[in-house]
């Protein structure tokens, strides 16, 4: 026994010993690599937004002629990447009223100026929201000794919102003329000037797309097995022509899809992704069913410096996707008007009217709408629009008189009712909900009034679900049970008697 325990105390004491040399060693090299960080750019300075792109405005450099010695495509890059990088923390500090990362962009000279502006708007509780969103730049000069860039940027497109005691009082779209000069310090580019040589009021003249060709009768649609999450892993083309044939025999020409922000990588879109969209087109395409796409699905934020990110996402889809035979139409936002009073109805048409223009500038053939979730909201920018696109869950009885007033309001627009269905839940979580027979009422009554006033529609949805992502109702029983039963067809794959109704006959 006296054995076992100098056993047991000696086998204690030698791993003990093991581990405290494990901990100094440990200890000691952390301290080494601390020491050795001032090297290391990502850690001595605020470049957080070198690790998560934040920042993607446009920029179009003019053909290189500068004066002094020729530069290498890795040095402009450089400078491109620093000096907007400067913009943004610029950006961030006149929102804020704070100053971190200015040191690191600026030179003293020039940090002089915008920390009195700082001081300033601080003690006058203003601050500042603002963004760029394109930038023509021209290299004036590269010093031989590749140590300073003179740059001219010309038609520089800024968006500002200026807030006082947290109430807006000016917003502005200006293009403006900038001229730059840059040093290089520490391996990286900061800005010694920043002089504006010249702004003017930035006006969009959008363009009208003729929307006689349209004839949308159609459905949202998701496949049954993965709603809300149509391009995942579990894509399958075959599922999607099965249903797309569906579709196309019940008398409809149309369909619905959603890109989801996130789900599709924000600015750097996911090409696995985009190619799984381009199967779906090419289905739809086969069987002759249009598609209108929806961008910014499950999207909210809204803010300004994020708009260059927004504005990459939509670049990149549109660009994409414009040629293909089945676009029929792009829907901007889902339901934008659900975020007025969270995110603020300023902030939100802002975003709206600046999307509406950017996309306009990539597809010239293809009408743009926005899917509000109501008539009341759908005649908000009505002139930006090439159709009126509203949803529509209220009580039928009062949709022909919503109806007329829309087209009085707007007399000269066509007009989709872009969502519009009925539950046939009757479950424990809602004993008196409608049954199948009132949901067939219900699509037969629509179909009479969508025929009497001559409307464009794309009803919700082809199928019943067995799961609903608590992202889209939220967590409640009786909202996510309710959402499950919308569809023509059942879980069973058996088609209900709403179906009957699903088109109205020729």
């Amino acid at each position: 026994m006296v054995n076992l325990n100098r056993t047991i105390i000696r086998t204690v004491l030698i791993v003990s010993y093991i581990l405290i040399i494990s901990l100094v060693v440990y200890a000691i090299s952390a301290l080494f690599g601390y020491l050795n960080t001032g090297a290391d750019r990502s850690t001595i300075l605020h470049t957080e937004l070198k690790k998560i792109e934040q920042y993607k405005p446009k920029v179009i450099w003019m053909p290189l002629t500068n004066e002094g010695r020729p530069i290498d495509n890795e040095s402009l890059k450089a400078i491109e990447t620093d000096y907007l990088d400067a913009w943004y923390v610029k950006q961030v500090a006149y929102k804020t009223n704070t100053t971190a990362g200015i040191n690191d962009y600026y030179t003293d000279n020039a940090r002089k100026n915008i920390f009195d502006f700082i001081t300033l708007n601080s003690n006058e509780n203003i601050s500042i929201e603002s963004t760029t969103l394109e930038h023509h730049p021209k290299l004036e000069f590269f010093s031989e000794d590749g140590q300073l860039a003179v740059i001219t940027d010309n038609d520089v497109i800024e968006y500002k919102r200026v807030y006082k005691d947290n109430k807006l009082v000016i917003e502005t779209n200006e293009i403006s003329t900038y001229k730059v000069v840059l040093l290089l310090e520490d391996g990286f580019w900061r800005i010694r000037h920043l002089i504006k040589e010249s702004t003017e009021d930035y006006i969009v003249e959008l363009h009208q797309i003729a929307t006689n060709h349209l004839n949308i009768k159609g459905i949202n649609y998701y496949p049954q097995a993965t709603p809300w999450d149509m391009f995942g892993d579990s894509f399958s083309k075959d599922t999607i022509t099965k249903d797309f044939k569906i579709i196309k025999e019940a008398g409809l020409n149309s369909i619905r899809l959603f890109v989801q922000y996130d789900d599709f990588g924000k600015a750097n879109v996911n090409k696995e992704k985009l190619d799984k969209l381009k199967l779906t087109l090419d289905a739809a395409e086969t069987i002759n069913l249009g598609v209108v796409i929806t961008l910014f699905d499950f999207y909210g934020n809204y803010d300004v410096l994020d708009w260059t990110l927004n504005m990459r996402h939509a670049e990149t889809i549109v660009s994409e996707l414009k040629n293909h035979k089945a676009i029929i139409a792009w829907d901007i936002k889902n339901e934008p008007n659900l975020d007025f009073e969270t995110r603020g109805k300023v902030k939100v048409i802002a975003w709206l009217e600046h999307m509406i223009a950017h996309v306009k500038s990539i597809d010239k053939v293809h009408p743009i709408t926005i899917g509000w979730s109501n008539t009341q909201s759908a005649s908000l920018l009505n002139e930006q629009v090439d159709f009126i696109s509203f949803h529509y869950y209220e009580d039928l009885d009062k949709l022909g008189t919503s109806l007329e007033a829309l087209k009085n309001e707007i007399p000269n627009k066509t007009l989709l009712m872009g969502e519009f269905g009925l539950s046939s839940y009757d479950g424990i979580w809602k004993p008196f909900g409608d049954s199948e027979k009132d949901q067939a009422n219900y699509h037969k009554k629509a179909q009479d009034i969508i025929a009497q006033h001559n409307l464009q529609y794309l009803s919700w949805t082809l199928y019943d679900f067995t799961e609903i992502p608590k992202e889209v109702v939220g967590g409640l029983p009786w909202r996510k049970n309710a959402q499950k039963h919308f569809g023509f067809i059942d879980k069973n794959g058996a088609k209900k008697p709403a179906f009957t109704y699903i088109s109205k006959p020729q």
